[in-house]
């Protein structure tokens, strides 16, 4: 659908280059036109594509991209193949009676917290532009200014594409599908015979969703809406809607308006993300044996491996943010002890509803057996008794290990962020975003290109909001 009055507003200059797109895109006459979808790109075929999901657990056999539609690929300079879709641009098949927009808002916030994701280093889709229409949309809390995101990802093949064939009873399909995420995704499996490589691939499915929600606990990220049509068969992180970044700690944080139960909350998505692999596992059953019986058993085997996976990974990245492991060291090294270490140090953390963020810097100033280091954290945590023993236990860990100081903290640093996207601090620039005023945003995107250094010039950013600041739920924006 054309837009009245298109206009570009953010562009990704970095990401551009990386795809091999030229520099004068953005200063193009025609830019706000060409990244809102009132103008193509030279031999683009846009396509809405058809998917299904479970939706906070129940089925829905047809949902489909109401909003979005796929430009087509192109390959960056290593060679990779990335999708480009415009979110936002106009009414498709799938649209269920929407309007197809998107509103400023929700694609401002998922420019800014896709790139700090990318910029933490955690597998995810990116945002290449944002641009306005020109057009006033009606949402739930009033008129906003319509905008459409390009999206940057290595796919948008989801656990809810394989749903969409296996609700129709596709066999044919979905092999067809298996074998495209196994050409764009993980090659390695081609010469596999099937069906072993259908179940290769749920493996490979498997360990990479267990790894990636393991970064986004590592952070303290709650995506919000973990749905299977928003889990990716490349394990990167799909959909920022009412995602969020915690600020104080508490294991059950929920933040999403529409989750109302918590199925999502941060200490539940390594459990949801393996009840979302069993039903990718469910669709491929007819492709992994003629036998029921043995393809259920296979498929099973399979999703057992999942929790002893995900726990190797944790282990290893609370060892991490504790300064007692490198990124790459064998993650088979991270044992009980420093694990331990770790979730006694989140219980801490939840009983006191520290920082999430600022607690693991606040454990780099000095040596944990340091007299000074000791009392700013006993005053951190209000003054707890239980922690000396804490302390005591954790720099006797660090000498156990032979980890001096420097490598102690140059671990840290690397697992710790020292700026996250604070909710308050989005908002922010959102609301001065949505009155014309684009400079907090832009200085947000900065800061958060370098999540891993204090941020010199931004000290704001590094504070927890206020008591009026908190910011309680994220919404849609749908």
């Amino acid at each position: 659908m054309p837009a009245t009055d298109p206009a570009l507003l953010l562009w990704n200059g970095d990401l551009a280059a990386e795809l091999g797109i030229g520099a004068e895109r953005p200063d193009h006459p025609g830019a706000g036109r060409l990244w809102t979808g009132t103008a193509l790109l030279e031999g683009s075929v846009p396509i809405a594509l058809a998917y299904a999901g479970h939706q906070f657990g129940q089925p829905v056999p047809r949902l489909g991209d109401g909003r979005a539609v796929v430009l087509g690929q192109l390959a960056d300079r290593a060679g990779q193949r990335h999708d480009l879709q415009l979110k936002g641009s106009g009414p498709t098949p799938f649209s269920r009676g929407g309007d197809g927009r998107a509103a400023l808002g929700p694609v401002l916030r998922e420019f800014v917290v896709s790139e700090a994701m990318h910029a933490l280093g955690i597998p995810t889709t990116r945002a290449l532009a944002a641009a306005t229409t020109g057009e006033t949309i009606d949402r739930q809390f009033g008129p906003e200014p319509g905008a459409v995101l390009t999206r940057v990802a290595s796919s948008h093949l989801r656990f809810g594409s394989f749903e969409y064939f296996a609700h129709r009873g596709d066999t044919a399909g979905l092999r067809c599908l298996a074998d495209t995420a196994i050409d764009w995704h993980y090659p390695a499996l081609r010469s596999q015979p099937a069906p072993m490589r259908y179940l290769a691939l749920l493996r490979a499915v498997m360990e990479r969703t267990a790894a990636l929600v393991n970064e986004w606990l590592r952070v303290g990220f709650i995506h919000g809406v973990m749905n299977t049509d928003n889990m990716t068969l490349s394990g990167e992180t799909l959909d920022y809607g009412p995602c969020a970044f915690m600020d104080h700690f508490r294991p059950d944080r929920v933040y999403s308006a529409v989750d109302r139960a918590g199925r999502y909350a941060w200490n539940q998505q390594p459990r949801m993300a393996h009840w979302n692999l069993a039903r990718l596992a469910e669709c491929l059953l007819p492709l992994l044996d003629e036998d029921d019986n043995a393809a259920v058993d296979a498929a099973e085997a399979v999703l057992g491996e999942y929790a002893h996976r995900f726990a190797i990974g944790h282990n290893h990245m609370l060892a991490r943010k504790l300064g007692l492991a490198d990124a790459e060291d064998d993650p088979g090294c991270s044992g009980e002890a420093e694990s331990d270490l770790g979730e006694r140090l989140l219980a801490f953390m939840a009983r006191h509803e520290a920082d999430f963020t600022n607690t693991w810097q606040l454990l780099m100033k000095a040596p944990p057996d340091d007299c000074q280091q000791i009392l700013r954290v006993r005053e951190w945590f209000d003054q707890d008794d239980d922690l000396d023993a804490w302390m005591a236990e954790y720099a006797g860990r660090v000498r156990a290990l032979g980890i001096d100081e420097a490598a102690r903290v140059r671990h840290m640093t690397a697992a710790n962020p020292a700026i996250i996207p604070r909710n308050h601090r989005v908002e922010m620039a959102l609301e001065a975003a949505r009155g014309g005023d684009l400079a907090p945003i832009r200085r947000l995107i900065d800061a958060l290109r370098t999540p891993y250094r204090s941020p010199a010039g931004f000290p704001e950013l590094t504070l927890p909001p206020e008591p009026r600041e908190i910011v309680p739920a994220t919404f849609c924006g749908t």
